[in-house]
């Protein structure tokens, strides 16, 4: 049976394609998060491990070594150590944004508490860095490390940068690029830097995750305003957390005296009102905010599909120029 006819959707038929070395990796991630003296600690991270995540960011680093011919051990430790980075600052950002839900699943932070979530995600963060060194690899070490305080680093930005509707696209993009495009771009780079690859390609395979993972912020943007895939997501939450992102960065640019008394009313000071999601919406498609902002994330896509012209034809490389499409269709 073809891989085509088992799965259908593009991270799908690469899950299936990479089937054994995922394999490995949870087994690698349910040996790497038990802890002997504090039980908490698995049985936070399995809450949000197991709660069915499609494990794109370890896929795209297995993907990366694969398609750079590598055939040693150490994709895996570090499709592990991915996943460990990207599941402690989903434990962190919960507890910032003060969720209740994640994918489709209550938070970590809501049925334990702030402190379990912060600290085991503190905890991930060191397993993570223990993985790293195991591979013997400086430069893997460089990287990761680099990736990890340029996520804090996104997110605190992000933190100073909401409620304030002085907030432009470039300070957007900035954000976009350190919380969530910073560990895809790492994902990418560090599977071809175990492998040996050329430089070239790891230059190639970083540009793809780049623009990968910025295709993929805008469109969970958009997501967050009504999408087909918003399953997980209730629509609204950035806008009741004041968030500002890019429909509502232009909108707020193209609106009226009256709108942007709005915008100041319930982004700026907080202040909202039954009905003023259902408005901030009408805002948005008037100004063709949420049309502009869906071409952006295509430009995008294409910007990381295009990133891979200096990889070798391989049906991995198919299905990733694939999984840059499928981003941006998830949006109705």
């Amino acid at each position: 049976m073809s891989l085509d006819t088992v799965a259908t959707k593009p991270h799908e038929r690469l899950a299936a394609a990479l089937a054994d070395d995922m394999a490995a990796v949870n087994d690698m991630i349910r040996a790497r998060m038990a802890s002997e003296h504090a039980p908490r600690i698995p049985e936070v991270t399995a809450h949000l491990v197991e709660a069915g995540g499609k494990r794109l960011r370890p896929m795209l680093t297995l993907a990366a070594a694969r398609l750079c011919g590598y055939d040693g051990p150490y994709h895996v430790h570090l499709a592990a150590t991915v996943e460990f980075i990207h599941t402690a600052t989903l434990l962190h950002d919960d507890v910032v944004d003060e969720s209740d839900q994640r994918r489709g699943r209550p938070t970590a932070n809501l049925l334990w508490d702030n402190q379990s979530s912060v600290l085991v995600g503190d905890y991930l963060f060191s397993r993570s860095f223990q993985l790293m060194v195991e591979t013997g690899s400086l430069r893997v070490l460089d990287i990761l490390a680099n990736a990890s305080a340029t996520i804090a680093e996104g997110e605190v930005l992000q933190l100073t940068a909401a409620a304030d509707l002085a907030t432009t696209e470039e300070i957007y993009f900035k954000v976009v690029r350190g919380k969530t495009a910073a560990l895809f771009s790492a994902a990418m780079q560090v599977g071809g830097v175990i492998a040996d690859a050329g430089e070239d390609k790891v230059k190639a395979l970083f540009a793809y995750g780049d623009a990968l993972g910025i295709s993929f912020q805008i469109v969970d943007d958009l997501l967050d305003y009504g999408g087909k895939d918003a399953i997980g997501k209730n629509v609204g939450d950035d806008f009741r957390e004041r968030k500002l992102t890019l429909p509502v960065i232009r909108a707020i640019a193209a609106g009226d005296a009256d709108e942007r008394t709005f915008w100041k009313r319930t982004i700026g000071k907080g202040q909202q009102d039954d009905g003023d999601l259902d408005r901030a919406m009408s805002i948005l498609a008037r100004h063709g905010a949420m049309r502009s902002t869906r071409d952006t994330a295509l430009e995008w896509a294409e910007k990381a599909k295009a990133a891979l012209v200096p990889i070798p034809d391989h049906d991995l490389k198919s299905m990733l120029i694939d999984l840059a499409d499928y981003v941006v269709e998830r949006i109705s």
